[in-house]
């Protein structure tokens, strides 16, 4: 990894990105670029006042990384809408990771969906690393996701070639799904014949999750199979806090139905409601 962008709004919430980025950018020993976009479509002179704050802001993130933490950074101010911006920032050329802090929690009903933050990952066409968690060091455990398609597997390899993770623990999810107990006949199934379906589904889950590795290639990794009792999303969740996982990795679907992983359930939720860190691995390059 040698190109590390960081997209700071200056709030609290970018403030764990920054710390992030400052890691990574030590860790690997990669360029850091930090991005400020201040919307322009405003009265010439507000735009005006808060590019020379920002500025100034960026030149004295800029000195204190250089002169703490051993980091050199550019900086840029960008004016535009703040979506477009970002989009611009980040390519083509693409950087190798841009991160970003996390969404305004508090806002429930429109939290996510429609905001910068998504859009930018539904259409950026590198990893996005959300800094959800405590950013106090290297990542200690890394909970990687699939569905098992190539796409997921595409991703993945990309993931790991990339070196994001550095040396973290590894351990890899497939939650299965068990349809009959979506049914309307599930309430007459008894409870043996409940318990031998998920475990004849588990069976089959072990062993198509151990295919996707080798056929995949992702290397030393702990295989983990979970039943969606609730959601995929919800047991993603589970997982992460089990293993105490600090980074959970997450990939796209591309365009038409298969994007649903982002602009769905999946990804979204995991993004809205994950107290660790996520990365979204895009499984489409351009």
């Amino acid at each position: 990894m040698q190109r590390i962008m960081l997209a700071t709004d200056f709030s609290e919430r970018s403030d764990r990105a920054l710390r992030r980025s400052v890691i990574l950018a030590r860790q690997h020993g990669a360029a850091l670029e930090i991005v400020h976009v201040i919307d322009d479509d405003r009265p010439r002179r507000i735009v005006d006042h808060e590019v020379s704050d920002a500025r100034h802001l960026l030149g004295e993130m800029a000195r204190t990384l250089k002169d703490m933490d051993g980091v050199a950074c550019t900086t840029e101010v960008l004016l535009d809408d703040p979506f477009a911006g970002i989009l611009k920032a980040a390519g083509p050329p693409c950087p190798d990771l841009l991160v970003i802090g996390p969404h305004r929690r508090q806002v429930l009903r429109d939290a996510f969906v429609g905001t910068t933050a998504e859009r930018a990952i539904r259409a950026v066409h590198c990893p996005i690393m959300m800094a959800n968690g405590p950013p106090v060091g290297p990542w200690r455990h890394v909970l990687m996701t699939t569905d098992l398609s190539e796409q997921a597997g595409n991703a993945l390899t990309r993931f790991l070639a990339a070196g994001i993770a550095g040396d973290a623990m590894r351990s890899i999810l497939h939650v299965f799904d068990a349809p009959a107990l979506r049914l309307a006949m599930s309430a007459s199934m008894s409870k043996e014949g409940r318990h031998d379906y998920l475990e004849g589904l588990s069976r089959e889950a072990w062993q198509d999750l151990a295919q996707f590795i080798a056929r995949a290639g992702v290397g030393h990794a702990e295989a983990v199979v979970r039943h969606e009792e609730t959601t995929a999303a919800r047991e993603i969740l589970k997982t992460a806090e089990v293993l105490n996982a600090d980074l959970i990795v997450v990939s796209t679907q591309g365009k038409g139905a298969a994007a649903r992983m982002v602009l769905g359930s999946v990804a979204q939720q995991v993004l809205r409601d994950a107290q660790c860190d996520v990365l979204v691995m895009p499984t489409v390059i351009v």
